[in-house]
């Protein structure tokens, strides 16, 4: 029998509010992981998050993940990225949301392509080049 999930409450607290490398960097993790990977669904073994649960209201559902992932991109405008690092990562949330607007085809998508998971990873590469004392050990 499958386990049901449950959301770690410890996995949100105290975010850090600082304006710091390292606080902005725990942040874009902490909103990656409640838009991507909140819960894993029992019997696929997927983890979705906040982004799929919105992309089941129609349209509104999907503006608000847009709008959601795209605090990701405003922590990566003051990061310093590129222009061509921020381009992407716009193109990854409005491709994510143009998919998101087709009943049930966008809800598969949703799990499938993860933008903000690719967006984290544009982010964590130019971290770990540029400012490599903010890397942080997962155990």
């Amino acid at each position: 029998m499958a386990k049901a999930s449950r959301i770690d409450p410890t996995t949100f607290d105290a975010l850090p509010l600082g304006k710091g490398i390292a606080a902005s960097r725990q942040r874009i993790e902490a909103i990656e992981r409640l838009l991507e990977r909140v819960v894993v669904v029992p019997g696929i073994n997927r983890p979705i998050g906040l982004d799929v649960m919105l992309g089941l209201v129609p349209i509104v559902g999907d503006i608000a993940a847009a709008a959601l992932g795209s605090y990701i991109i405003w922590e990566a405008r003051n990061l310093g990225l590129s222009r061509l690092q921020m381009a992407r990562m716009m193109g990854n949330v409005g491709f994510d949301a143009l998919l998101g607007l087709v009943p049930l085809v966008g809800d598969a998508a949703d799990i499938l392509f993860r933008s903000n998971t690719r967006n984290l990873r544009i982010i964590r590469k130019h971290l770990d080049k540029h400012h490599p004392s903010s890397v942080v050990l997962e155990g």
